[in-house]
């Protein structure tokens, strides 16, 4: 008998929390952070731009794949709109940094030691990226970064980008 209420338990927990993900078509979620010279930055004042929004950590090997390519998406699209904000999330700035000397970012570093913004965003591996048009809402979402998806990704900024 228990097993049984624990399986239900478990099922109405996990259908919530697949309710409570953010989808294509939500308003972005606040987001206001430091960047790497303590300014503030925030997603509201960034309106008006098609913004990629990247939570990565420095222990995850697939954000130290991703930073290469998404300098080059800053390089190509940043005249036409594209904001690319990545989220640090690790509890210790060092350790940030330590990745960011090996893999540098020509776009806007914010940080979470906290950890608030990836609750409020439901983020639930790293990376995990979130395409926000221009008048806030998410686009696209994806967990994860693979190599074999990075035409894909960049045919959606392109879209986001046409569509503003």
């Amino acid at each position: 008998m228990k097993a049984a209420r624990l399986l239900v338990l478990v099922a109405s927990l996990a259908a919530s929390s697949a309710a409570l993900a953010l989808d294509v078509g939500d308003r972005a979620p606040p987001l206001a952070l430091p960047d790497v010279a303590g300014q503030q930055v925030d997603l509201q004042g960034l309106r008006g731009n098609v913004v990629y929004v990247d939570f990565w950590a420095s222990w995850c090997g697939p954000c130290k794949r991703s930073f290469p390519w998404m300098n080059e998406m800053a390089r190509k699209y940043a005249s036409k709109g594209l904001r690319i904000v990545a989220i640090n999330v690790d509890k210790k700035r060092d350790d940030a940094d330590r990745f960011l000397r090996t893999a540098p970012a020509e776009f806007t570093v914010v940080y979470d030691a906290a950890g608030m913004s990836p609750a409020a965003w439901q983020v639930k591996s790293m990376p995990s990226s979130y395409l926000v048009d221009a008048t806030g809402r998410i686009a696209w979402v994806e967990s994860g970064f693979r190599d074999d998806r990075k035409m894909d990704v960049e045919e959606r900024i392109r879209s986001a980008l046409a569509s503003k």
